[in-house]
């Protein structure tokens, strides 16, 4: 597989998969998803990105060599960064969070609730997007000026878009089945499911020329993608695996998810 077709298929996939996990929404006979079932598939994406946050991003962004500072001080301000900026996306964008019935952002009574459920889950796939695209970039990056770990490196970027499609799929499911809730219609939950992905490959993209064209930057940009990664597990994800006092199940399918990405990365990456 050439490195074009690699970065378009792993760019591809993460939307398609998002696509797929909406689509259950066409087969399912309730309108809301349990507790338990919301706290595993929370979990299984938390472990995911967190998976991809060390392993495919802080990991890489520490391993390079950069002249005017420590690599980790790079990573140190970048992951703060990349945190910031999503904090502060997430004070300035109206949105709303189902799960814990709490709004955030500028508050706009123009805005209906399902506009600012789209806009909450527009901002959790930001970062998702933007991790693998930097990985293609960087690999792409490495490909042009003929360098030895290029095919490992296009291997990676592939792996990391393979573990975030993964969870994507149930992601996609849990994101689409509010909106059927809210609008009583399966077709527009669907298709509100799969617009909150379509951030992902233009997220992508982005990720990747500012990776290729500012190869200088690259440490900066892994670091700063897994801090805004790291930024929405803690806000979004992590508080509602708790929501039940005494249930571990999410905690179980964060660690299930770690694990896979971890397995994706460092072995079959390789």
């Amino acid at each position: 597989m050439s490195p074009i077709v690699n970065s378009i298929v792993g760019i591809s996939l993460i939307f398609l998969c998002t696509t797929l996990g909406s689509s259950f929404v066409l087969f399912f006979r309730t309108k809301t998803i349990s507790p338990k079932l919301n706290r595993i598939f929370l979990g299984f994406a938390a472990g995911i990105m967190l998976s991809a946050s060390i392993f495919s991003l802080i990991i890489p962004a520490l391993e390079t060599n950069v002249s005017y500072m420590p690599s980790f001080v790079v990573v140190l301000i970048s992951v703060l960064l990349g945190a910031a900026f999503l904090w502060g996306i997430d004070k300035l964008t109206p949105h709303l969070h189902v799960q814990r019935n709490e709004e955030e952002g500028i508050r706009n009574v123009h805005l209906s609730k399902t506009t600012k459920m789209f806009m909450a889950v527009t901002i959790h796939n930001f970062p998702e997007g933007l991790s693998v695209g930097i990985a293609y970039g960087v690999a792409l990056a490495a490909v042009a000026i003929g360098e030895g770990s290029a095919a490992s490196m296009l291997m990676g970027a592939l792996m990391l878009a393979i573990g975030i499609g993964i969870q994507n799929i149930p992601e996609g499911a849990v994101v689409a089945l509010p909106f059927l809730s809210e609008t009583g219609s399966k077709g527009k939950a669907f298709m509100y499911g799969t617009l909150s992905g379509a951030i992902e490959p233009i997220a992508a993209v982005l990720g990747l020329f500012l990776a290729f064209l500012f190869q200088p930057l690259m440490p900066w940009a892994l670091a700063f993608a897994a801090g805004c990664m790291l930024y929405v597990i803690a806000e979004e994800m992590v508080p509602d695996l708790q929501s039940e006092a005494g249930s571990h199940e999410g905690v179980w399918s964060l660690m299930v998810g770690f694990v896979l990405m971890m397995v994706l990365d460092t072995a079959l990456g390789q």
